[in-house]
């Protein structure tokens, strides 16, 4: 069905271009270009869709129960001890996830974040299977950390997913202004690989079996880990964050 609308689309375009001025011509030809740019996106996000539920037995997985995370060496937004910590398992090259840190993460920035109130924690999870420039792209995060921009690559990399190739990660870094030589040679050196690979086994033994994969907990002060009380699936709307803060918090009076 979306096909055929599609095509139909293109042959109303096409029709269009016969009686269209020149200026009407471009308009034509800029939304034609849009519509199949939009096509495009969908099936990326449909063979995404199919890739994980291929992997996926047809019953929902449980609920992981006792998850306890360490947050000690994972770059974080806001507070250090604020009251409520929300851990992201993610990947650069997941779709959903860049649209979780387009649409919604700003949301809860303005809201949570910036007031103190929440602790944002990002762990790395990129899914190699179906995401193979995922893993070099969070080596560069790591890479671009220090020299203080973590914060600033994880944007650029979310923002540009057709720019995770290695050849591509040097450019971001220069937009950037990091030492490229210095930037290079830590990307290369693959240093970053074993806390990757930690971070993902981690997530495993949490029940993490797709990105994004959100924890939310209480904040210890005097612990660098963290229980977790709700547990948030996927690329969920703010709504569904506001929902499960408020619910943690009302337990806890």
């Amino acid at each position: 069905m979306m096909k055929r609308f599609f095509v139909s689309l293109v042959g109303f375009s096409l029709l269009s271009l016969y009686s269209a001025q020149p200026d009407e011509l471009k308009a034509l030809r800029k939304e034609l270009e849009s519509l199949k740019q939009g096509q495009s996106e969908i099936q990326k996000e449909l063979q995404e869709i199919k890739a994980l539920l291929r992997g996926r037995v047809a019953a929902p997985p449980p609920e992981p129960q006792n998850v306890v995370l360490s947050v000690k060496d994972d770059p974080f937004k806001g507070e250090k001890n604020a009251k409520i910590t929300l851990v992201e398992f993610s990947d650069y090259q997941c779709p959903f996830c860049s649209r979780h840190s387009r649409d919604t993460l700003p949301q809860l920035e303005r809201e949570y974040i910036a007031s103190g109130k929440l602790k944002y924690v990002f762990r790395n999870f990129p899914i190699e299977s179906i995401h193979p420039q995922a893993f070099k792209a969070h080596e560069a995060a790591n890479c671009a950390a220090e020299q203080g921009k973590y914060w600033e690559m994880h944007d650029r990399l979310f923002a540009d997913q057709k720019m995770l190739a290695p050849k591509d990660l040097p450019i971001h870094a220069q937009a950037l202004g990091l030492d490229l030589p210095k930037f290079q040679q830590c990307v290369d050196s693959g240093k970053h690989a074993s806390k990757i690979r930690s971070d993902l086994a981690d997530g495993q033994k949490a029940g993490v079996q797709g990105t994004p994969t959100f924890f939310l907990g209480l904040t210890d002060p005097s612990d660098t880990k963290v229980k977790a009380a709700r547990v948030i699936r996927g690329a969920q709307p703010y709504a569904a964050f506001k929902t499960a803060i408020a619910g943690l918090l009302a337990g806890q009076k």
